[in-house]
């Protein structure tokens, strides 16, 4: 009895701090996914607006270009990470304002420099004798990652935005080594994209994306994509090789960093897991992992980042983590709710 006192006494002092003012978009999701206030509460609605006021997401907007870009316009992409659609990523993660004409900017900036407006993926390279982006240069993480940031600023229904979730539905990949992709674009053209075996990049953003569509307005397509790419990475217990559990398929998902870019952790997959509703034994390795990177005072550190390459720097390595702590109170505290109790993934 003493032990559960004294870890709930931890998750509030844990909570609170997550409650702070200095990161109103930590604040506002901690709000509503945590403790559960409507998103019409006095409160929720003032850290959204905060939002746009303190911290990252205006330190950001202050450095946007006239037409909507950062950084040279012809190097939305390849200008890691200081450039356009990386800011977007960034922009979506802290849930700006959709609303705001800047954001808008740099949206449609996305939009008509990046998207292929014949396939409807979202390509690395501008095309230099048509409008929109280079066809051969569209990719599945980019495609992933620009509809998830498009769909979380408003443009659900957009029509632009339509054509990329079809993308996705039609050319994501789940193949786990045992079959060669099919010929022809896109696939011939990205062996690391599509070889043998799936990117994970690629289905990790690709499924991100389409889980932000509401569940009243997901398509048939769009649930057989998902109910592929969630089967996809539990065959692979979430950060493991398929056909050797044992072994991690790559160190630094056991690391956590947010936000994570076109990368990926086991963190990131099992927060898409568990928001999907997904309840699967297999989900346990990962759980297993969150619970052990726990400090003892309740709060998680930052373990891996980008900072020095950002255009603004997100929290400090080696230092509690706002946004890692609060991913893993919404991974466990899902997953508890919906199947897993805190004896089964080691609570302290």
């Amino acid at each position: 009895m003493e032990r559960k006192q004294a870890s709930r006494r931890a998750d509030t002092t844990v909570v609170d701090w997550l409650l702070g003012p200095e990161n109103p978009a930590v604040r506002y999701r901690t709000l509503t996914e945590i403790v559960g206030r409507s998103h019409r509460h006095a409160d929720v609605q003032a850290a959204r607006a905060a939002i746009m006021r303190v911290g990252v997401v205006p330190a950001i907007l202050d450095l946007q270009a006239p037409e909507g870009c950062w950084g040279e316009p012809e190097s939305f992409y390849t200008g890691k990470y200081r450039s356009t659609a990386w800011q977007l990523i960034v922009l979506a993660e802290h849930c700006a304002d959709g609303r705001d004409e800047r954001v808008r900017r740099a949206c449609e900036f996305v939009l008509g420099n990046s998207q292929d407006p014949t396939s409807g993926g979202f390509s690395m390279r501008r095309a230099k004798r048509a409008s929109g982006g280079l066809p051969g240069e569209v990719i599945p993480c980019l495609t992933g990652n620009m509809v998830y940031c498009l769909l979380r600023l408003g443009y659900f229904g957009d029509e632009r935005v339509n054509r990329g979730i079809e993308w996705l539905t039609r050319f994501l990949r789940f193949d786990d080594g045992d079959s060669a992709p099919p010929r022809g674009w896109p696939y011939a053209r990205w062996e690391m994209c599509y070889g043998r075996h799936s990117c994970f990049m690629g289905v990790v953003k690709g499924l991100k994306a389409l889980a932000e569509i509401p569940v009243d307005g997901r398509s048939a397509a769009v649930e057989r994509t998902i109910d592929a790419g969630v089967e996809f990475l539990l065959r692979h217990n979430v950060y493991k090789r398929s056909h050797n559990l044992a072994q991690v398929a790559k160190p630094g998902w056991t690391r956590f960093a947010f936000p994570r870019m076109y990368q990926t952790d086991a963190l990131e997959i099992a927060l898409l897991l568990v928001s999907l509703g997904r309840q699967d034994e297999r989900l346990r390795d990962a759980l297993t992992l969150i619970q052990s990177r726990r400090e003892p005072d309740g709060r998680w550190l930052l373990q891996d980042t980008l900072n020095g390459k950002f255009q603004v720097d997100i929290e400090h390595k080696g230092r509690p983590s706002k946004w890692i702590t609060l991913n893993a109170l919404r991974v466990l505290g899902g997953a508890e709710s919906a199947r897993f109790s805190s004896s089964h993934i080691g609570a302290p």
